[in-house]
């Protein structure tokens, strides 16, 4: 059990790093026919849009990223509790 916890650690991290590389990224124009972007949408897509969908943006601020870190570091803790107990 311990093997299939540490993997979905490393999920829920490589996860968690490209929401935050996406966020630094929609602070500089960049051009989103990059592959590198692409992939990075690619991924981090499904896990932003049900939450954009229930966050509307305050002030041009989209909120839903932190909102989805707290919510996946949520679940991830949950799953590994379950997985280890």
């Amino acid at each position: 059990m311990n093997y299939l916890a540490n993997f979905i650690n490393l999920l829920f991290t490589i996860l968690y790093i490209a929401i935050l590389i996406r966020i630094l990224l929609s602070w500089i124009r960049v051009n989103p026919y990059n592959p590198f972007v692409q992939l990075l949408y690619q991924i981090t897509e499904p896990v932003l849009a049900p939450f954009r969908r229930v966050i509307p943006p305050v002030g041009g601020m989209d909120f839903s990223p932190i909102v989805a870190l707290i919510v996946l570091q949520l679940v991830q803790q949950f799953l590994v509790s379950i997985l280890l107990s």
